[in-house]
């Protein structure tokens, strides 16, 4: 037999869901609404389909093809505009020449339909009606019906003072091509409120047929929420694809569940899904294909489609989330909320009830959201961070996000320019540089792929090769489930603001440069850049004396790129290295424990082996820790103060570059040994550009980055090292006595949150409340005080302002910092 699926509607009421995907295409328990109905009308013989299809329409198409998959043949008939139920099926009655089958592609239901048809044939009929019992007849059109079961008349969407009977039309008929008759072409015309009536005016018959079975009409959030408990309490006979994990529990291919995640049936988990320890997912939850769910985030009555991250300790209760929607941590969607396709929704945000987001919108990190977003979007991010593009790998940073940014980066520099690219020892790393060498090549550019080696050997290889830029692609210091992209100019820096800029304009207007066939860009793979790298170290030292005086040192080069470096610069230098982590890795150790924690592991090591020092690199080749031969970790303020007394003492007349951040005695250090202190931002970004004017001799953050400008202008952990030898080769104490000799630093933080549009008034009321011979304007607010000083500094990332101060001890500067943070509270008032 044939069958007609009415699949046009644009289902209206189920938006933000249906924006931009046809209704019938609406996932149920990971599939397609329109497959349940093919399913069920191949199961009930019906070989032959036609689908009516208008809006979007070539989603079911694509979806569907020729039925051929599905064990039917299946035709397409197109309304150029709406036609009405009736008009769309008379658009199709070229195919419709024997009795056929009329039902709407956006129900679920078991109805025997075979049984249906059989009873249309005993009454003889031009038309018969599946009719259905429900508690509330008010959405839905009623059907009068006589002893006989012939239909007496129809009301639609009655009143309740009109409800007569509480039997319903389900929109499943059986028809005689007759019926055309009674349809005219080209118009809108519908079968309940037109042709019947009309039919039944001219003596016709039309049959009323109570269907047993289950139907649902999924026309609202609450109604698909609903259909999706049925199925899963077992009310309605549809398959539900997976493997039984348990009674009521269904586990897609592929799928990962941790032993300490608690899954409470019924639920369904699509394929290739991640379930994290701690997570909660409660009864009737359903997740679509490829959806990660962090540790201790609770879901309970809700919906996720396909491609959705729910981060660690989201909750969500009674909502429905769209397809690669990223839901940050600590996020909260609280009953009836609905969300888009491919939103973001940040950290501590709340979306209270009953709201709905429409696809691609934003909601900020600690936002609470009590009306529905459907145009604007909400202070969306900003491409750029601090380290370039961040984000969750393959989540965030996917292949295709890589292609596209590599792509606007090639697009702003010159065609036929060249581009050094290099990785870390991830695995995310390395399938994402492979997409960013894409999409360089195919915007004509060339590549000189280092592969696997730190930051800093890309930034050199960048600056002492023909390159033109640099990208490097490693997973972030301190979340081993997050990229970073990271840019370098033609000097090995980071890229400017005007460049990112330009980057963000080219990527938004996707307005990329498509190379011709003959122009894309060639790969090529430079075979001595470590050498280089190493050789010019060596020559930034005063190797003989470092031979002379050979040192033994521990290093953690935590399993990342510096291991392939740092063997041959030591030796060349004569030190006798014990090695901790000295190979590569692909895992996830990479960014597993900070440098302080590294530090306190290698300390008993650094004692027992009686070495002069100990030494962490980061994973990334930048960022470096000191442990004393007594085995004392230096932090990154003591650190600084070391270098800065050891450079100024050994180099006369030195130029240090520091932030406005860090402690006075670094100035005061300097001062005593005839150096002077330039200031600068906080940001690596302004440490980098007055390093590179050519006069500073050493510039260093209290964060752990430290930079020698007369070897590169950018902060290396290696260099670090071998300067920090060859500083101490000049000396005749111990590293643990000169670190006694350092003076305790007390800096005290504390954060005010801040709306983004009262950041400008609380620095302009800041600066108006100081005298301005105890100003500092380099970057925020800095007042001098008799006894320290403090900085009021904007974030530029997150509506936070920051407050540090130093003092002499830690409970002044802890009072002083509080007290300008209620200042700040008092002003956002």
């Amino acid at each position: 037999m044939k069958a007609v699926i009415l699949a046009g509607g644009e289902g209206t009421r189920l938006r933000p869901l249906t924006s931009n995907q046809p209704k019938p295409m609406m996932p149920l328990v990971n599939r397609p609404m329109l497959e349940h109905i093919v399913a069920l009308l191949a199961q009930h013989g019906f070989d032959e389909i036609v689908v009516t299809v208008a809006f979007l329409g070539n989603q079911i198409r694509d979806f569907f093809g020729d039925g051929s998959d599905f064990g039917v043949r299946m035709r397409y008939a197109t309304e150029e505009r709406p036609l009405g139920t009736a008009g769309s099926v008379r658009n199709a009655a070229d195919e419709l020449d024997e009795t056929f089958l009329v039902i709407s592609g956006d129900v679920l239901t078991d109805i025997d339909l075979t049984a249906f048809v059989e009873a249309h044939r005993a009454r003889a009929a031009t038309a018969s009606i599946a009719l259905k019992r429900v508690e509330n007849p008010l959405d839905f059109g009623i059907v009068i019906t006589r002893p006989d079961g012939s239909i007496e008349r129809f009301l639609e969407k009655p009143t309740w003072g009109e409800v007569f009977s509480d039997t319903i039309n389900t929109g499943i008929y059986v028809l005689e091509p007759e019926i055309f008759e009674h349809i005219p072409e080209g118009e809108v015309v519908d079968f309940s409120g037109d042709v019947f009536p009309a039919l039944l005016a001219d003596g016709g018959t039309i049959h009323g047929h109570v269907a047993e079975g289950y139907w649902e009409d999924v026309g609202t959030t609450e109604a698909y929420l609903r259909a999706h408990a049925d199925v899963l309490d077992g009310r309605v006979d549809v398959e539900i694809r997976g493997f039984s994990l348990a009674e009521g529990v269904w586990l897609g291919e592929g799928s990962e569940v941790h032993p300490d995640a608690q899954v409470e049936a019924p639920v369904v988990i699509g394929p290739n899904c991640r379930i994290e320890a701690g997570a909660k997912l409660r009864a009737y939850t359903v997740l679509g294909t490829d959806v990660v769910v962090r540790a201790d985030a609770m879901l309970e009555r809700s919906v996720c489609h396909d491609h959705v991250f729910v981060g660690r300790s989201v909750h969500l209760r009674g909502a429905v989330v769209g397809r690669s929607t990223d839901l940050r941590p600590h996020a909260r969607l609280e009953e009836g909320v609905v969300v888009g396709d491919e939103c973001f929704v940040g950290e501590n945000a709340v979306v209270n009830p009953g709201v709905r987001i429409y696809p691609f919108k934003t909601v900020e990190a600690d936002a609470v959201v009590n009306a529905s977003i459907v145009w604007e979007s909400r202070a969306a991010r900003t491409l750029f961070g601090p380290r370039g593009i961040r984000g969750l790998a393959n989540v965030d940073v996917t292949p295709e996000v890589a292609v596209r940014v590599a792509a606007a980066f090639g697009t702003a520099l010159a065609k036929g320019s060249v581009v050094t690219v290099s990785r870390d020892t991830s695995r995310a790393a390395r399938a994402l540089k492979r997409a960013v060498i894409g999409g360089l090549n195919l915007a004509g550019i060339n590549v000189e792929d280092i592969e696997l080696a730190t930051v800093p050997v890309t930034r050199f290889q960048v600056r002492n090769s023909r390159a033109d830029a640099g990208v490097t692609v490693r997973l972030a210091p301190d979340d081993s489930d997050s990229v970073e992209l990271r840019f370098f100019d033609a000097d090995g820096l980071d890229i400017d603001a005007s460049m990112q800029r330009k980057i963000e304009r080219l990527l938004n207007r996707e307005d990329f440069r498509r190379a011709f066939a003959g122009d894309i860009g060639d790969i090529v793979f430079p075979p001595r850049s470590i050498e280089f790298y190493t050789a010019a170290l060596e020559r930034s030292v005063d190797a003989q004396r470092l031979r002379e005086r050979a040192r033994k040192v521990v290093i953690d080069y935590c399993h990342g790129a510096a291991s392939v470096v740092m063997p041959s610069v030591l030796a060349k230098l004569g030190a006798e290295v014990l090695a901790v982590n000295p190979f590569a890795s692909t895992g996830p150790s990479l960014a597993m424990a900070d440098p302080q924690t590294r530090g306190e592991a290698m300390a008993p090591l650094v004692r027992a082996s009686g070495s002069d020092l100990g030494f962490v690199i980061g994973p990334h080749g930048e960022q470096a820790t000191i442990v004393d031969d007594e085995g004392a970790v230096l932090g990154p303020d003591q650190t600084l103060l070391l270098l800065v007394h050891l450079v100024t003492l050994h180099h006369a007349g030195a130029r240090i570059a520091l932030p406005v951040s860090t402690t006075a005695h670094a100035a005061r250090i300097a001062r005593d040994h005839g150096a002077e202190v330039v200031w600068t931002p906080t940001g690596e970004a302004g440490l980098q550009e007055v390093a590179a004017q050519g006069d500073i001799t050493f510039a260093a953050s209290a964060d752990g980055a430290y930079i020698w400008p007369d070897f590169l202008p950018a902060s290396d952990a290696s260099a670090t090292l071998a300067k920090l030898l060859d500083l101490l080769a000049g000396s005749d104490r111990p590293l643990s006595a000169l670190v006694r000799d350092l003076p305790a630093v007390h800096i005290a933080r504390e954060s005010v949150p801040t709306p983004w549009e009262r950041k400008g008034a609380v620095m302009r009321e800041l600066v108006e409340r100081v005298p301005p011979d105890s100003l500092e304007l380099v970057d925020g607010v800095k007042i001098r005080r008799d006894d320290g000083w403090v900085l009021v500094l904007p974030d530029p990332e997150d509506a936070v302002t920051h407050v540090l101060a130093e003092a002499g001890s830690a409970a002044a500067a802890r009072q002083v910092a509080q007290e300008y943070a209620r200042r700040i509270r008092q002003s956002v008032r």
